[in-house]
């Protein structure tokens, strides 16, 4: 077996013990509690990080593990765990079935493997790089779709991000075929599986988003910060996480990304192009064109002023 192989089987692993013990929560229900950032969290979050962490502490005694709940422990490990036992807390506690477990795999500021587990539809998604992506065990790819008139876009909360990523975002629904909500994870696995073309979020966090690239990436997408930026995970000199603006300023309230697969050919004719950029202050979108790593297919929102759509192979 290969290591990125080895590494995708022991992603999933993790995120089915943690997504299991989550499981369990979400059919009693639970009561919820609001953490000092204003998030909420619940006894089904820190029990479900407990198990992972249980777990990889038998079988990866020397790696680190950076957690949403329960922090950071040995921050000089050269490999580190990331896990978010919940993605989607708001989601969860209403009964909504569209949260998951996200799990990856970090060595430095590269990510190696991520899992992600959906336990109330049951479906899972893991990824290694160059290992490619499995929805259930079967290779997955993203969308074909080439328009974005025919694209179905998603995101968390429209309302969400600066007022230059709310207007960004708005330009792109509103030239997009089909627009839904109730994302979070759930959105990126409809985008890695071929589902939706679009996942945007204002803000994520390193758990949020360290599991995510490289299932978006070896399932044929792009993933990105708003300034077209691939950095999902990042560290401090203390090696904890660094929270950042898509411009590369570091704050301390998230991280912005957009994702985008296979919108390959958005720019429906030159003059819907003109009068998109002569109309992004307004509206905040501006088409253009720019070659990616490989061909791969996507788009990014940069600085919130406009989206950048790229050609594809």
């Amino acid at each position: 077996m290969s290591e990125a192989r080895s590494w995708m089987e022991m992603a999933e692993a993790v995120a089915r013990v943690a997504g299991e013990v989550a499981l369990r929560h979400y059919h009693r229900g639970v009561t919820v509690e609001t953490k000092g950032d204003g998030t909420p969290v619940s006894v089904a979050d820190r029990q479900a990080e407990e198990a992972a962490r249980k777990w990889l502490e038998v079988r990866c005694p020397e790696d680190g593990i950076l957690g949403e709940e329960l922090g950071l422990t040995r921050p000089d490990a050269r490999r580190r765990w990331i896990l978010d036992p919940i993605d989607g807390t708001k989601t969860f506690v209403r009964r909504v079935p569209l949260w998951g477990t996200l799990v990856a795999l970090a060595e430095g500021e590269k990510v190696l493997a991520g899992a992600a587990y959906f336990p109330a539809v049951d479906e899972l998604v893991v990824a290694a790089q160059g290992a490619g992506c499995l929805w259930n065990g079967k290779p997955t790819h993203v969308s074909g779709v080439s328009r974005l008139s025919e694209a179905v876009v998603l995101t968390t909360d429209a309302r969400m991000g600066t007022a230059e990523q709310v207007r960004a975002l708005d330009g792109l629904c509103a030239r997009a075929g089909m627009v839904r909500s109730w994302g979070d994870c759930y959105g990126y696995l409809l985008v890695a599986t071929g589902r939706a073309e679009v996942m945007s979020d204002a803000l994520m966090a390193p758990w949020d988003a360290a599991a995510l690239q490289p299932i978006i990436e070896e399932a044929g997408g792009v993933f990105s910060d708003w300034s077209g930026r691939r950095r999902p995970h990042r560290r401090r000199a203390d090696g904890g996480p660094r929270r950042s603006r898509g411009d590369g300023a570091d704050r301390g309230d998230g991280r912005d990304a957009l994702h985008l697969a296979d919108a390959r050919a958005v720019a429906e004719g030159r003059d819907q192009r003109k009068r998109a950029e002569g109309g992004a202050a307004d509206r905040g979108l501006r088409l253009g064109r720019r070659a990616r790593r490989r061909g791969a297919r996507g788009a990014c929102l940069p600085r919130g002023d406009g989206v950048v759509l790229p050609r594809g192979r």
